[in-house]
């Protein structure tokens, strides 16, 4: 909808200097970094989504949350790859202003990551 509704690079304060809808086309990974690394990308994500879909298959046990969490950076990999294979950058709109414009792809990634480190570290004995 962002690409539909906004120019690139427009900016829509929902909550001025605190929160606005800013639609950005990234070519890199987060803050920007390796910008036009396209291939590399498209690679180094698919590894890391083979490499979570086996440690899921592997989880004995129902873990819940572990699973959820699992999915949640499956389905943000997915969507940032799927936006990057077609139009070799990701569409990003969440601008908090304090910090680097995100999407919700990254937003999963990044939600899942910290529940499953939290898990390998404190719990890992219980896989």
């Amino acid at each position: 909808m962002v690409k539909t509704t906004m120019s690139l690079y427009e900016s829509i304060p929902l909550i001025p200097n605190i929160f606005h809808l800013t639609y950005i086309e990234n070519p890199g990974a987060a803050f920007g970094l390796l910008a036009n690394q396209r291939v590399f990308f498209i690679v180094i994500t698919t590894i890391i989504l083979l490499a979570v879909i086996y440690f899921y298959k592997q989880l004995k046990g129902p873990h819940l949350l572990l699973r959820i969490a699992l999915g949640m950076v499956v389905g943000g990999a997915l969507g940032n790859l799927v936006d990057r294979v077609r139009m070799g950058t990701v569409t990003d709109f969440f601008d908090f202003r304090i910090w680097p414009v995100f999407n919700i792809a990254d937003s999963a990634i990044v939600l899942g990551m910290i529940y499953i480190s939290y898990q390998l570290l404190f719990r890992g004995e219980e896989f």
